[in-house]
């Protein structure tokens, strides 16, 4: 069976999102938004600063709930799950990716990526093993024992996208992933994300003003007036 054959990881449908101003007025951010995305798919997001995309990857990463629609991720409804249902989807389901690496700088690599295994109560022995996989798979095989200070900013990276994988999730998440990235490492980030995509099919939303990382995806939408347009605008880059 494809990826696109076996259905969506992520539905959101409908999702709306607001913030009250200093002087109690309504700022619609998000206003309608719909986002379907399959096994195996990249989608990449794109959009003016502001314009909402890191409130998007919050609403359909149950990191915030949205003020109304609905979002599901594996077919579960994020909305109707109380928070340590929610804490315990995400944890398993989702695997998030930012601009900043967020290593914990007293861990090793292996470490690192062992942790949210260790979380979900997988065994030492297992939860190492498959770090290491991880880490073999992302080019890091000969770094795994160093500390994040001791990896390049590319190499810290790579560890980061290999601590989303660790639990397996159908969905990852990754706002401006190269975004602190110079040329070379973040043609490599781009590289390694399209790849695991069609390998693991994990389903890929990436915020991004990286053209080279958008003209990669399999979907390009643009964020604006708080909706999801398909193909990206001329808009500079940013």
């Amino acid at each position: 069976m494809s990826p696109l054959a076996r259905g969506p990881v992520l539905e959101a449908t409908g999702v709306t999102k607001g913030y009250r101003g200093g002087d109690g007025s309504l700022l619609r951010i998000l206003d309608g938004v719909d986002l379907t995305v399959s096994a195996g798919e990249m989608v990449a997001v794109v959009g003016a600063s502001g314009a909402g995309k890191s409130t998007l990857l919050h609403l359909v990463g149950a990191l915030d709930r949205p003020d109304t629609g609905e979002v599901r991720v594996d077919g579960h409804q994020t909305g109707g799950l109380a928070d340590p249902a929610l804490a315990a989807l995400r944890n398993r389901s989702i695997g998030f990716v930012f601009q900043f690496h967020h290593l914990l700088k007293e861990f090793s690599a292996l470490e690192n990526v062992m942790m949210p295994l260790r979380i979900a109560g997988t065994g030492m022995g297992e939860a190492r093993d498959r770090a290491a996989a991880l880490l073999e798979r992302v080019g890091l095989a000969a770094r795994q024992s160093h500390r994040p200070a001791e990896l390049s900013g590319g190499e810290q990276q790579r560890t980061a996208v290999a601590r989303a994988l660790a639990t397996r999730p159908s969905l990852l998440l990754a706002d401006e992933p190269s975004g602190n990235l110079d040329a070379q490492n973040a043609e490599r980030l781009h590289d390694l994300l399209v790849s695991l995509a069609q390998e693991t099919e994990v389903g890929v939303v990436v915020v991004t003003h990286n053209r080279a990382l958008a003209a990669r995806a399999t979907r390009v939408l643009r964020l604006a007036e708080g909706r999801l347009h398909e193909g990206a605008a001329d808009d500079g880059g940013r």
